[in-house]
């Protein structure tokens, strides 16, 4: 919340309503699905002089699945999920979909982490055995490009063993340069995705 919080600290109705006195009301897209019942519960009782919190959709005891129904009834698309494609809580249907760019990030950041590791396995954190209807998944995304061929073995077992040293490298001359002449993380991305790509 804090970009939120920092974005509407800067827009004009904002400062206006907190000059006259008032909050300003918040809408958050919680519904009532079990995800989203546990972020409530974690959430609830969150109180900021600044701000009212309402939550429409638990108001009106929508579930995630009564949201997409509403969209596809008005003809829309149903948006995606707004989560960062190396989140955590990345379900394995959502990585069977991303990008090839997309899976060797993830594999780079995970060998780039994996030496200072002492009670996790990667983002996924710990595997998940699939009792109670959980889908079973190791606790590395790097296992599950693996063992479901999302990538090949050869590449992925070269980008475990080149990348990191490769970024380590990379940051290590970057920080011998002035700010200004030091080339960023996303240009140093893309040429990784394309020697990557080249093979």
């Amino acid at each position: 919340m804090a970009p939120q919080d920092k974005w509407t600290a800067q827009w004009a109705p904002a400062i206006r309503c907190w000059g006259e006195g008032g909050r300003v009301v918040k809408l958050i897209g919680y519904d009532c699905s079990s995800a989203d019942q546990r972020r409530y519960a974690h959430a609830e009782g969150y109180a900021d002089p600044r701000y009212d919190y309402r939550y429409p959709l638990r108001e009106l005891g929508w579930t995630r699945a009564d949201c997409i129904a509403r969209i596809e009834r008005a003809g829309l698309p149903v948006p995606p999920k707004s989560s960062c494609f190396f989140c955590p809580a990345m379900r394995p249907h959502e990585v069977d979909a991303l990008s090839k760019d997309e899976l060797r990030t993830i594999i780079l950041m995970e060998a780039r982490a994996k030496p200072r590791l002492r009670t996790i396995d990667g983002l996924w954190r710990k595997p998940v055995v699939g009792r109670g209807g959980a889908t079973p998944r190791p606790g590395n995304i790097t296992a599950y490009i693996r063992q479901h061929g999302l990538l090949s073995p050869s590449e992925v077992d070269r980008i475990v063993a080149d990348a990191p040293l490769a970024l380590v490298a990379f940051q290590a001359a970057q920080a011998c340069k002035p700010v200004e002449q030091r080339m960023s993380m996303a240009r140093w991305l893309d040429a990784f995705h394309r020697g990557q790509s080249a093979d």
